[in-house]
């Protein structure tokens, strides 16, 4: 994948706050990760203030994402390989 726009995904919140993107996580989903900064989710590395959150919903992944110009945003992507590879711990 060359970008996130090529991503199916949900914008649950715009111009957040790495610390917004970690309450919302907390607050509303359940089942969620602790992943360390460079985390590849859909070929991409996470950037962010440790920690950084990113949780699973079914077969949905909810994590932030940062647009160098535009800001941080928390997505909610579906997606059952990625979901598993986080649930399994694997980062490949």
């Amino acid at each position: 994948m060359g970008c996130i726009e090529s991503v199916k995904h949900e914008i649950l919140l715009k111009n957040a706050s790495f610390q917004e993107c970690r309450d919302f996580v907390r607050a509303h989903f359940k089942e969620h990760y602790i992943v360390a900064p460079g985390y590849r989710i859909f070929e991409k590395p996470v950037i962010g203030i440790p920690p950084i959150l990113i949780a699973v919903e079914g077969d949905d992944v909810i994590f932030p994402y940062t647009k160098p110009c535009y800001g941080t945003f928390l997505l909610r992507a579906t997606d059952r390989d990625e979901a598993y590879r986080l649930k399994s711990g694997v980062n490949a």
